[in-house]
């Protein structure tokens, strides 16, 4: 081969190694629905900060996302938006004690369609004839569920209440039958509220005995353990809380 051809590929094959990132990855995130909008574009900020990643992103109850897990789906960076379900991923050895951190906290509230006459103000209100159905999240699966379950209980009305409510697999869920007006409220967190400003208002914060925080943590079986620990080190920076903040959330 002649000597300028050699010297010609071999600057070809230089120039390619250059173009490829030194640390590239494709992890899987599966997080809570309440954070699909926030993390869809905290996602977007975390690739375009490093070229050659990508981040697939995988919505739904905390509860179903754990039971996906466990069943063995590849997960790398697991979002739940309670302690309980990432309680359970440590005590199924899905996650690490040491790998979970708390990034943002939220809040229960009751919200009732954008162009609703209902005076709502206290959580006695719903027993009223005017609501005939609520909108609340399983709480076999769903967090908000079980918040709303330990909010009604504690005011003695989660069984009275009982015939009004429709179960959904998660809390987007709940939110849609509200804005669409296929019940009169329904429980879901602040931050949907936000998201769905001018569809649902609120009609009452929703008084808590425990805060709702959100853990997040790289998975036992993530593939790139360095990535996903980036990727979590990204969703705690400034960027990304402040965009956390526009969709309602709070520090954690």
């Amino acid at each position: 081969m002649p000597a300028s051809l050699t010297r010609r590929l071999l600057a070809a094959a230089l120039l390619c190694a250059a173009t490829i990132p030194s640390h590239a990855a494709e992890i899987t995130v599966s997080a809570a629905a309440s954070l699909t909008d926030a993390f869809k574009e905290i996602a977007q900020g975390y690739e375009a900060a490093h070229p050659g990643s990508k981040v697939l992103l995988n919505f739904g109850a905390s509860g179903a996302l754990l039971q996906q897990m466990a069943k063995g789906a590849p997960v790398d960076v697991f979002a739940s938006a309670d302690q309980e379900t990432m309680d359970a991923a440590v005590a199924q050895k899905l996650v690490a004690p040491r790998e979970r951190v708390n990034f943002v906290r939220n809040t229960l509230v009751l919200v009732v369609p954008a162009d609703s006459t209902l005076a709502i103000k206290r959580l006695d209100d719903l027993r009223q004839p005017t609501v005939t159905r609520l909108a609340v999240g399983n709480p076999a699966s769903v967090p908000a569920g079980r918040y709303t379950q330990d909010a009604l209980e504690a005011a003695k009305l989660w069984a009275p209440l009982g015939p009004k409510m429709i179960m959904t697999q998660n809390v987007r869920q709940a939110l849609d039958y509200v804005a669409r007006g296929e019940t009169e409220a329904g429980f879901v967190y602040g931050s949907d509220a936000v998201a769905f400003k001018g569809k649902v208002k609120v009609a009452m914060q929703v008084p808590l005995a425990t805060p709702i925080s959100y853990p997040i943590a790289t998975t036992a079986g993530a593939k790139d353990a360095a990535e996903s620990r980036r990727f979590i080190a990204w969703v705690q920076a400034p960027a990304a809380q402040a965009v956390l903040a526009r969709y309602g959330f709070m520090k954690p």
